[in-house]
């Protein structure tokens, strides 16, 4: 074995007979380096490598406080009320917080004030930002520049060009609502997310609408939703305070993450191709060691998170923290509490933003919700509560029992609206990469529970055994002090996290903890705000059927409809390990559901009692329902025939050819010990002959799980229903997955490290 120092740039074999470990024993030079002869190591594998390990830190300056620029970028209330008439400013606050029209003369006002303050720094286009049932995000770009005869211009920008736009609307997934040939499709401006600027560009948030006025995107039925439940919470909220005219739903999302090095990235096709590795070894040390959680954050890895905080700062995107996640090269970043609405739009731009600078720093971004094997997987916690414009948190006790009778109105209500629709809840975070998370010991299973702590467990008992019918003065008593007046004003540390709980109360606020990490918000959003309207619509109609019909007194009433409602709910609450044997038995018991797939959890959204409760709510009407069910199906099966696909391709083209050309080395090892030792070369080289054997097991393996595998998917790509098709490729053709993957990664354990193709997991999740 021989070596030799190279110039990599005029060698004619540069990247290859290359070995990584050489590399790194290098003198710190990209022109120099030690090599190994006349090995065949990956050459794209060893050139990620190589680049990797030159990467320095991109320098980023920050002056000033980031209080300066926040919202530099945004044509926000402040700016408004700068650069409008005192009409016009009233118009858009009236459209964000009544929900009225803005006139058209008005909203040429508006447009030129918006034009007028993008052109100032510097813009030269429009365009109308929407979220397509793609769950990316969708713009068309348009230059303020037009012509005007004689060879001269001008910048124009009109109030039509502001409040509306056609896309084309027949390449976006539509669940049936529009033919192939049908094209038409409207982009409609909403007043309630502010238009920004990225980049060059001004970027107006807007609802997309087919031509027939069914909704083709995730915002317009979360805005119905939102406005459901500002109905009916007002109304429940008036119970207590007569000056409350609008309830605000929040959210507070927290994004997890995986970075890796673009280079190491690319050299994967399942990363590039599928989001997530299809198949890799796990690493000798992966997380067990605890020592990536909260600790110091990498050079690089820093550099990137700064000059992302920037951009957001400026976008008016509010995150305030940043960490270490439990796995390796695993991050998170979270913002100040937002209106829903805003919030979901900033979580949307986020990922965009990311990526986008993520590029600069060399990193890819990895959203999926399991990009390898063996480690935790990434989630996007939706903290939920509700806000009235007098400032109150309906969801937190205040200090006097009245406070405290207002917080358990909305507080039990919640509970009653998940125990009805807690399938449906299931439903709103299905998808294909969510469901290697769910019921994984690292994120809440499949089945839904609400987790509320010992102490509140023990007031709704309380509560739960006060008679029926009028109280009498005793019980009124008690229950004013022994049930209401001692909750205590701050809950927020009264009894410790459940992180096995798909639905826990956290002090002040229930928080979805099983939403995936690439998932649009505005979905488990949509959801959960329309139960919660319809179950406040319901108990609004109870407790005034009391009042009226019973002459029961306000508080009385209300403690009654309550009462019934704990006694209803009390299967949805569970307190213990999620993840054990026990609760799932418990949970069929309790008769609640386990849908452990995405087909069998979306059966639910076209089930007859889903449909009826968004029709009465007002959020989709069954056809744009049935749409959204028939594109979620359809998006599962495509999920899973593009890994397969991918997986197929990288077993037969990248792991069975290097196997084999490891397996022709030991062969020619073989045959060299029989020259020397003759008849006794057995015993030599038994090691190496039990090596073949398994290299040619494996690969027979993998070539008949692929073989299996592609028939199982012509199968299913002939069948014509999309839920038929969905559960024949979550149950005929994903199990070959691991089957596959098993084989390939025992070849990665017994190969040849110099001429394994794929960049290994200790790599990608390593090196720096």
């Amino acid at each position: 074995m021989f070596f030799e120092v190279i110039n990599f740039y005029q060698h004619p074999n540069f990247f290859r007979g290359s070995s990584p470990n050489f590399h790194f024993l290098a003198l710190n030079s990209p022109i120099f380096a030690i090599v190994l002869k006349n090995r065949s190591m990956s050459t794209l594998r060893f050139q990620a490598l190589q680049e990797t390990f030159n990467r320095k830190p991109i320098a980023v300056e920050e002056n000033g406080r980031r209080s300066a620029i926040y919202g530099e970028n945004v044509f926000d209330e402040n700016t408004m009320r700068q650069s409008l008439t005192k009409d016009a400013y009233n118009s858009v606050m009236d459209a964000i917080e009544k929900g009225t029209k803005i006139d058209r003369r008005v909203a040429d006002q508006i447009a030129a004030a918006m034009k007028d303050w993008a052109l100032s720094k510097n813009v030269t286009h429009y365009t109308h930002w929407f979220q397509p049932l793609t769950g990316a995000t969708a713009e068309k770009h348009d230059a303020f520049f037009e012509t005007i005869g004689n060879g001269q211009a001008i910048e124009k920008f009109g109030g039509g060009q502001l409040v509306q736009q056609e896309p084309d609307a027949s390449s976006f997934p539509n669940g049936g609502i529009r033919n192939t040939f049908e094209a038409r499709g409207y982009t409609a401006w909403d007043p309630s997310s502010p238009a920004f600027i990225y980049g060059t560009t001004l970027c107006i948030p807007t609802v997309f609408v087919a031509y027939t006025g069914e909704a083709l995107d995730y915002k317009t039925p979360l805005l119905r939703a939102l406005q459901a439940v500002d109905t009916a919470a007002t109304g429940v909220a008036k119970y207590f305070d007569k000056n409350v005219s609008k309830v605000n739903a929040t959210l507070g999302w927290e994004q997890e993450y995986f970075l890796i090095d673009s280079a190491l990235a690319m050299s994967r096709p399942d990363l590039v191709l599928a989001g997530r590795t299809l198949l890799g070894h796990s690493p000798a040390k992966g997380q067990q060691l605890d020592d990536h959680y909260f600790g110091s954050i990498p050079a690089r890895v820093l550099s990137y998170m700064r000059s992302l905080e920037k951009e957001c700062m400026l976008l008016g995107i509010p995150v305030k923290t940043r960490h270490n996640e439990v796995a390796p090269n695993q991050f998170e970043l979270a913002p100040i509490f937002e209106e829903a609405n805003l919030a979901v739009d900033h979580n949307s731009l986020l990922m965009d933003v990311m990526e986008k600078v993520a590029a600069r720093h060399n990193f890819k971004v990895l959203f999926h919700e399991k990009p390898f094997a063996g480690i935790n997987g990434s989630g996007k916690h939706n903290n939920w509560s509700l806000s009235t414009n007098t400032g109150v948190n309906l969801l937190s006790p205040g200090k006097t029992p009245m406070s405290n009778l207002q917080f358990l109105t909305f507080f039990i209500n919640t509970i009653k609206a998940v125990n009805d629709y807690e399938e449906l809840v299931r439903a709103s975070f299905a998808s294909a990469s969510n469901d290697h998370r769910l019921g994984a010991n690292e994120a809440p299973p499949a089945i839904i529970s609400v987790f509320i702590g010992e102490q509140l467990t023990n007031v709704l008992h309380e509560l739960e055994g006060v008679s029926t019918g009028k109280l009498s003065p005793q019980e009124k008593t008690d229950l004013k002090l022994n049930v209401v007046g001692k909750i205590p004003e701050i809950l927020l540390d009264n009894t410790d996290r459940n992180r096995t709980s798909p639905f826990a109360f956290t002090g002040n606020k229930f928080e979805m903890r099983a939403v995936g990490s690439k998932a649009n918000c505005a979905n488990p959003m949509t959801v959960l705000n329309t139960i919660i309207a319809k179950q406040l619509t319901e108990f609004k109609k109870e407790v005034d059927e009391l009042i009226d019909k019973k002459k029961l007194k306000k508080d009385e009433a209300i403690f009654n409809v309550l009462r019934e409602y704990i006694k209803a709910s009390k299967s949805i609450l569970f307190e213990g390990d999620g993840y054990s044997e026990a609760w799932e038995k418990e949970a069929k018991k309790r008769k609640l559901s386990n849908n452990k797939t995405t087909p069998e959890a979306l059966k639910v959204r076209v089930a007859k009692k889903t449909l009826q409760l968004f029709e009465e709510m007002g959020v989709m009407n069954k056809v744009e329902a049935e749409a959204r069910h028939e594109i979620e199906v359809e998006e599962y099966s495509l999920r899973v025939q593009i890994e397969g696909r991918v997986l197929g391709d990288i077993a037969r083209n990248h792991v069975i050819p290097t196997a084999i050309k490891y397996q022709n080395i030991l062969i020619e090892n073989v045959r060299g010990l029989k020259d020397i030792y003759g008849t006794q070369f057995k015993k030599v080289a038994s090691e190496q002959m039990e090596i073949i054997e398994q290299i040619s097991d494996h690969i027979a393996n993998i070539n008949k799980g692929v073989t299996e595998m592609t028939d199982e998917r012509r199968k299913a790509n002939r069948l014509e229903k999309a839920g038929d098709k969905a559960q024949a490729y979550c149950n005929k053709v994903k199990p070959f997955f691991e089957e596959i993957r098993y084989h390939c990664d025992k070849l990665e354990l017994l190969v040849d490290d110099e001429i394994w193709p794929l960049t290994k997991y200790r790599e990608l999740l390593f090196v720096k």
